[in-house]
This record gives C-alpha cells, structure tokens and sequence, in this order.
C-alpha cells in the first residue's frame, strides 16, 4: 500500500500531537514530519515531501498563508488543507487564493479530518464552492471591482464549453453531476478540468469556483 506522506504545521505543539495521532490510526496515512513555523515549514516539504501538508494560519514568523503561497511555487507542491478557529474568516479566504486545497476547523471530528487527508491527496477539492461562495459574501473590499474585472479576462480566455464546465464547478457540482447537465463523459470533463487549471492559472477546483465566482458567473 502507498502511503498519504502528511507534513503538520502548527507552532502549538499539542495541537500538532494530537493531529499526529489522529492520522496515525489511519492504516493508509503516515506523517512524515512536522513544522513549528511557515518558514521552517516550506524548508520541511522540501525535506520530506509530503503529499499533504496541514497547515495553521495565525503564527508567529511566517503565517500559513504566507507559506501556502511560497509551496505553491514549489515544483511538485504539496496540497495544503489550512487549519483555522474560525468558518467565517478572511484569512481562510486568502489562504484559499494562495492555493489551499480546502480548511478545517480545529475542533473538526477526527474521521472528518482523516476523510479530508485523503480527499485533498486525490487532487479533490476538500472545501465545497457553495462554502467558498458564502466566504466570499462575508468580505467584500475595495478590490473587488479590479478582481471582478480581471477574473473577466481570465474566463474570456475560455472556448464556450470550458467557460459551461467553469461555471458548473463553481456551482458545487462533482465531475459526474457537471457531465450529466453538459452531456459529456466524465473523461471529456476530466481533461476539460485540467485544461481549466492551466488556462485559469489555478491549483485546484476551488480556486476555480473563486474565479467564476469573482467574475460575476456564479
């Protein structure tokens, strides 16, 4: 069996322990390593390469998002879940612009939190659009308008079919559910998801559903 490689990241190291034994009882997940730190954390996932790294958002030196942005960057980078005290919060919500797979709560189940591991570990994104977009709804700024204005010219980018296929993961639908509406195989969507991460210039499907949704076709 290959085994999930998990890196954990959190400068409380309880916190740290008790998420380590939590994924320890899992047969098919091992952590590799752990990080008190942002920065001592992106030095880590080049060290031990995990698949997943769980991250803290609030430390001291280097915060989570900070770190989130600096993996991406890696070649072959991890997927990161940020871990947070707070649903309704603007940090998570820059965290997931930086690249974050999804979050969880720190007080989430700890089957939840294995179930999450694997999913993000599949390229599966652990957060639903309909809980980015209730983000989202939580802050607007002063940057809106120039997103709104540049995630337009992202879309515009897209044939016809990509911008349908945009539009429906941002709506919360799975790869069968946006093949059943568009009458496609799931293989076609598939390779229509991959062509939007390189087009879109995006990590996951949920930065996805951020794009659509910051363009006003949500």
């Amino acid at each position: 069996m290959v085994k999930v490689r998990v890196l954990l990241v959190d400068d409380d190291a309880l916190v740290r322990a008790g998420l380590r034994m939590i994924l320890s009882s899992a047969d098919d997940l091992e952590v590799v390593g752990e990080a008190d730190d942002g920065a001592r954390a992106v030095a880590a996932v080049r060290r031990h390469r995990p698949d997943v790294v769980l991250m803290d958002i609030r430390m001291p030196e280097m915060d989570g998002i900070t770190a989130t942005a600096a993996l991406r960057r890696l070649e072959n980078p991890p997927q990161v879940i940020v871990l947070t005290t707070f649903q309704a919060d603007e940090q998570v919500m820059s965290a997931l612009r930086a690249g974050a797979g999804g979050f969880l709560l720190k007080d989430t189940p700890p089957a939840e939190i294995v179930a999450a591991v694997r999913l993000v570990a599949e390229g599966a994104a652990m957060l639903s659009p309909s809980v980015t977009r209730t983000l989202l709804s939580h802050f607007g700024d002063v940057e809106a308008a120039e997103r709104r204005r540049v995630a337009g010219q992202r879309l515009a980018t897209l044939t016809d079919r990509e911008r349908e296929v945009a539009v429906a993961i941002g709506s919360g639908a799975s790869n069968a559910e946006v093949a059943a509406s568009l009458f496609m195989s799931e293989a076609t969507v598939k390779a229509h998801v991959s062509r939007l991460f390189t087009k879109l210039d995006v990590a996951n499907r949920v930065q996805i559903a951020i794009v659509v949704h910051d363009a006003g076709q949500s």
